[in-house]
């Protein structure tokens, strides 16, 4: 793999001076290209051998580039804050939008080569390691984000002469990093790391390229027509499926939507609380709920709410009767409307990494991601292979939110078609409630059976043993209102390890 990188090309002034301020031409125009189609964003990840000059590399793409549409992103060590978060939050904070470039100095490969180098290395944590990079990468592809990874090598005596030239002279000496001293009694451990990392996590949608490094000309052009050609690189088109494969996709719906469980069908929509009962049980509840967000064992942890259901079937109401229960300052409501620009600038689920929790606080989701594949579904504001794919997204996105000590909580709040008709008369009636109601609510209603549908099938195949689904009946309000107390009280009495008597 590394042979020819190894074997230390060299280009002569005369062979490399017109190659480069060809290429330096060549990436601006492509780079303006980009920028004004804003079809895809360009990720560049840099790794490599240290030592092999991937500093010298990144400052070079942003010399021979408009650095000002270029987001150079450099990750050492986590910070505290970044450790309250999942692995992966702080990598998602910075990638750039549609149309600009990012480069990541210090990536998500990190954890991955660090394990693979050891003198004993974890082969399981290694496989899990390669795993959850495969699901990123794959994501952010087909979220519109064009990832090109550069691994820059060299030969070990090349790297020793490199690194020896530097500490030769007080004006260079700064460049070397303690690690690099290191690496040649490393070299073949670190060299089979990386072997084993780009064999693992290379795909057609994130392909690695090996740049030689030994002379500085050759890792220069070397770099800049890999980045050339990522640039210019068109985006794989979505053909039209053939009629053919149109019957076979209509068949397998068909299939699927056979053996979806009816959950909003069956559900029992008969549950009521009268109201004394309701007022007991809501103050015991909420009573409950803020002995837990207070509590030491709390602190460590973060509690998300998801809350989703048929227009009118009370969410805001029942988020009220939470937030009564928590301190204003420990709590953020998130009201989930159509992207903004940004946001669609960004893959889907960027806008809610961007809103997680620290440890002791809470989100409220007032509709969450899953609207990926309940309206952006039925609506066809996306193609069908996106919201088909977006299951397994939501589910290792809550997946990697849980293992990192979030408390996940999701509710479908579930009325009837004849209940939600009375409801959008009495808010069109009253005066204080008529601006709940909007064109929206009826053309949404008019295709009813529709979301109901893709609800069953949200609830059938994200609805995991680590973050459940719990619908309600939510014709009766009050009804509602105390099960979802109940239940986010019982989920966190259960992750907390408290008595729940």
């Amino acid at each position: 793999m590394f042979t020819a990188a190894e074997s230390d090309p060299r280009l002569s002034k005369e062979q490399a001076e017109p190659l480069e301020a060809k290429l330096r031409t060549a990436l601006l125009k492509a780079q303006y290209a980009r920028l004004q189609k804003t079809q895809r964003s360009l990720l560049i990840v840099i790794a490599g051998i240290d030592g092999a000059g991937k500093g010298a590399a990144v400052n070079l793409i942003n010399e021979w580039m408009d650095a000002r549409h270029i987001r150079t992103m450099a990750f050492g060590a986590p910070t505290p804050e970044e450790l309250r978060y999942p692995p992966l939050w702080r990598y998602w904070q910075q990638l750039p939008a549609k149309g600009r470039t990012g480069i990541v100095f210090g990536s998500w490969y990190q954890p991955l080569l660090k394990e693979a180098a050891k003198r004993k290395p974890d082969q399981g944590k290694i496989q899990n390691l390669a795993q959850a990079i495969q699901e990123f990468e794959s994501m952010l592809a087909q979220d519109g984000v064009q990832i090109v990874k550069l691994w820059y090598h060299l030969s070990r005596n090349a790297q020793k002469e490199r690194t020896d030239k530097l500490l030769g002279s007080p004006d260079t000496a700064w460049q070397v990093r303690p690690g690099e001293l290191k690496v040649r009694k490393k070299f073949n451990r670190l060299r089979g790391a990386g072997e084993l990392a780009i064999t693992l996590t290379q795909a057609d949608h994130a392909p690695w390229q090996i740049i030689p490094s030994a002379d500085p000309d050759v890792r220069a052009v070397a770099t800049g027509q890999a980045v050339l050609a990522a640039l210019r690189q068109r985006p794989a088109s979505r053909s039209e499926p053939s009629p053919q494969k149109k019957m076979t996709s209509a068949a397998e719906a068909a299939a699927v939507n056979k053996k979806t469980p009816r959950r909003l069908e069956n559900l029992d929509y008969t549950a009521r609380l009268d109201g004394k009962e309701y007022d007991e049980q809501l103050a015991a509840w909420q009573s409950r709920l803020a002995g837990l967000v207070r509590h030491d064992k709390f602190k460590t942890r973060s509690l998300i709410l998801a809350f989703e259901g048929q227009d009118a079937a009370g969410k805001g109401g029942a988020i009220r009767r939470v937030t009564h229960a928590l301190d204003a300052r420990q709590y953020h409501i998130h009201p989930i409307s159509a992207p903004s620009d940004a946001e669609l600038a960004h893959p889907y689920l960027w806008r809610f990494w961007r809103s997680l929790p620290l440890p002791g606080r809470v989100s409220v989701f007032d509709r969450s991601w899953y609207g990926r594949v309940l309206v952006e579904r039925v609506e066809k504001l996306i193609a069908p292979q996106d919201w088909q794919r977006a299951y397994s997204e939501i589910n290792q996105f809550e997946a990697q939110l849980s293992n990192n000590g979030a408390i996940i909580v999701k509710f479908w709040l579930a009325v009837t078609a004849d209940e939600q008709l009375r409801r959008f008369h009495e808010r069109e009636e009253s005066p204080f409630k008529n601006f709940k109601i909007t064109p929206d609510d009826w053309r949404n209603r008019k295709k009813w059976h529709s979301y109901v549908q893709a609800a069953d099938e949200m609830l059938a195949r994200t609805d995991t043993p680590q973050e459940p689904w719990h619908v309600l009946s939510a014709n009766d309000k009050q009804h509602a209102r105390v099960a979802v107390l109940r239940h986010i009280v019982e989920t966190l009495e259960k992750a907390l390890g408290k008595d729940k008597n």
